[in-house]
């Protein structure tokens, strides 16, 4: 499989994740932490299998970089998260990076 592909499905593990962080209400909620602790693990080998052929700082970049817009994303729906200038244009340069180490 293309190890860009995997470092995609890995950061929205990622996301899953960060997520899940919210809902196991630190871990005190058990089929939450469950699914947490799976994506974690899930998240983390697949980052560890695109690293063999891609650069690791590329690798990593893009794998927060889609974790981060993820979680962004998902919050505003989830947890009503404000929206506001601010917030876009961050959300925007993590991706402006993700496309230029992408190509880099």
């Amino acid at each position: 499989m293309n190890p860009w592909v995997i470092v995609a499905i890995a950061g929205l593990l990622e996301t899953g994740w960060a997520l899940g962080l919210k809902y196991s209400d630190g871990f005190t909620r058990l089929w939450p932490s469950v699914a947490t602790l799976v994506m974690a693990v899930a998240s983390f080998w697949l980052l560890s299998l695109a690293m063999k052929s891609l650069p690791v700082g590329t690798a990593y970049a893009v794998w927060v970089g889609i974790g981060a817009i993820g979680t962004a994303i998902a919050a505003v729906f989830l947890f009503q998260e404000p929206v506001n200038v601010m917030r876009v244009a961050g959300v925007m340069l993590i991706l402006a990076g993700i496309i230029s180490l992408k190509f880099a």
